[in-house]
């Protein structure tokens, strides 16, 4: 099964954004609507999951927050990160969060693996690792996701930092990780543009789901 892909282009509007991701999962789940993965870059926000806490929105700025329903805490979306929002209909596929998840940590993997990077999981701390050495771990997030299920649909996704700010993540404590910082394919010197990862995120899909 083969879900359809929707390009945007530009940068998108977070809230205008996830109101329509909702609609069409809604869809999907109520009508039989064709599963599907939306590949976009945001406008800079920075988002909390269901878990977020105060104390870790440090200095937002200017840029605006919201908060979710996805899981998770505190992230950041910005120009230079592709977020890929994942429909899908597990009841067609395998209704397990655990393995959904661990499916979306392995399709980061290969993905980011046709480039060059290493990736991997840290236990209980969903999302994708590179070794770096710099931080407290030794790791940095290059990946992050935040997903909700809705009677076995999927919505929110996945974000791969691809040349983002990588200073626009001082102003939280992202994904309430203390332990490890953040990284991007520019950051580890990897050049690449955002059709060369979605071509690359294309050809690993399969290999998942």
């Amino acid at each position: 099964m083969s879900p359809s892909i929707r390009h945007f282009d530009g940068l998108q509007d977070y809230q205008q954004t996830i109101e329509a991701m909702q609609a069409n999962a809604a869809a999907i789940r109520n009508d039989g609507a064709d599963e599907t993965l939306w590949m976009l870059e945001h406008d800079a926000v920075y988002t909390g999951g269901t878990s977020a806490k105060d104390t870790e929105l440090l200095a937002p700025g200017q840029v605006p927050t919201h908060l979710t329903g996805r899981g998770g805490e505190w992230t950041y979306h910005g120009p230079g990160q592709r977020v890929v929002y994942v429909m899908l209909d597990l009841n067609r596929r395998t209704p397990d969060v655990r393995k959904f998840v661990h499916d979306l940590e392995g399709w980061i993997i290969d993905t980011i693996g046709e480039f060059g990077i290493t990736g991997q999981r840290r236990d209980g701390l969903p999302g994708i690792w590179v070794h770096t050495g710099r931080s407290v771990s030794g790791l940095d997030k290059i990946a992050a996701i935040g997903v909700r299920i809705s009677r076995w649909v999927t919505w929110h996704g996945i974000a791969i930092n691809l040349n983002p700010d990588l200073a626009a993540f001082d102003a939280i404590v992202p994904c309430g990780v203390r332990d490890g910082g953040v990284t991007s394919f520019a950051d580890l010197g990897v050049n690449a543009t955002m059709a060369d990862l979605d071509a690359a995120l294309t050809k690993t899909f399969s290999a998942h789901f």
